[in-house]
């Protein structure tokens, strides 16, 4: 028995018991006046909506000659046997079959059809995603999605991208999310996603580290780092280097000197010197 056939039975079940016992249904009272909790707008609970592009399978249960697979038009039609250009954008699957039966019915072809639509292509709702990332492009949305979950079928982020993402709604709200939040699974900081939403993955900041280290080369800024944290990252320092007189060239031409607990700024151009022997 499935899990939801299971779950029928008991809740059956528990109604036949308070119907046959009335203080047992007495005591149901204040259990049952409790306000439901509103669905979340946006959540796991909320069904695909068909629209252009998508292509559906369109079954009557036990029929043979009522089997189509249309792709819903830009105007948001489908073409089916027998009631022709049918309205199919803009509803669930459970909706479209609703109608669908409620047409053969009316039309004399079946009675009380048992119509059965599943999606089998999803094209007309997406998330566009650029910048950094491993496979960037348009991502079907088949289903209410996490953005850790997007990001995944993304490929993640490339090593040179930046700590964050940026989010731009369908409604023009932009907010950034941490991409390291969104590692942690915290759903508080794992917003969901709708179709039309664009995220961008921007590259890193840098700065660029010289001189007397084992690995000079340019590196990804990460929040809160020092110069004793970006020697690090550019492999330590060399037998002859020294982390206690560092020159740095800031970002518009300013220079000056840094000590190993400072921040690193980005653009910055540091230079490691040689100890004084």
């Amino acid at each position: 028995m499935s899990v939801r056939a299971l779950l029928a039975t008991v809740m059956a079940a528990a109604a036949l018991c308070l119907t046959a016992s009335p203080a047992l249904a007495a005591a149901a009272q204040p259990a049952a006046a409790q306000p439901a909790a509103a669905p979340d707008p946006n959540g796991a609970d909320q069904p695909y909506i068909l629209g252009p592009e998508d292509i559906i399978d369109v079954q009557v249960l036990g029929r043979t000659d009522f089997n189509a697979r249309p792709k819903i038009a830009q105007d948001g039609t489908i073409l089916l046997p027998f009631i022709g250009s049918t309205p199919a954008a803009n509803r669930t699957t459970k909706q479209l079959g609703e109608e669908i039966s409620k047409l053969l019915s009316e039309k004399g072809y079946f009675t009380n059809p048992i119509v059965s639509v599943e999606v089998s292509g999803y094209a007309s709702r997406y998330v566009t995603v650029l910048g950094d990332v491993i496979k960037p492009g348009l991502v079907p949305v088949d289903r209410p999605m996490h953005l850790s979950e997007l990001l995944a079928r993304v490929g993640g982020v490339r090593d040179t991208a930046s700590e964050f993402l940026t989010v731009r709604t369908a409604r023009n709200e932009e907010r950034r999310w941490s991409v390291i939040e969104l590692a942690k699974g915290d759903p508080a900081n794992d917003p969901w996603v709708s179709p039309g939403d664009k995220i961008f993955a921007p590259k890193a900041e840098t700065f660029y580290i010289s001189g007397e280290v084992r690995a000079p080369s340019a590196y990804p800024l990460e929040t809160g780092m020092t110069l004793r944290t970006a020697i690090a990252r550019a492999g330590g320092l060399t037998p002859l280097g020294s982390g206690g007189g560092a020159k740095v060239t800031h970002k518009g031409g300013a220079k000056g000197k840094l000590k190993p607990e400072d921040m690193i700024a980005a653009g910055d151009v540091i230079v490691i010197g040689e100890k004084l022997f």
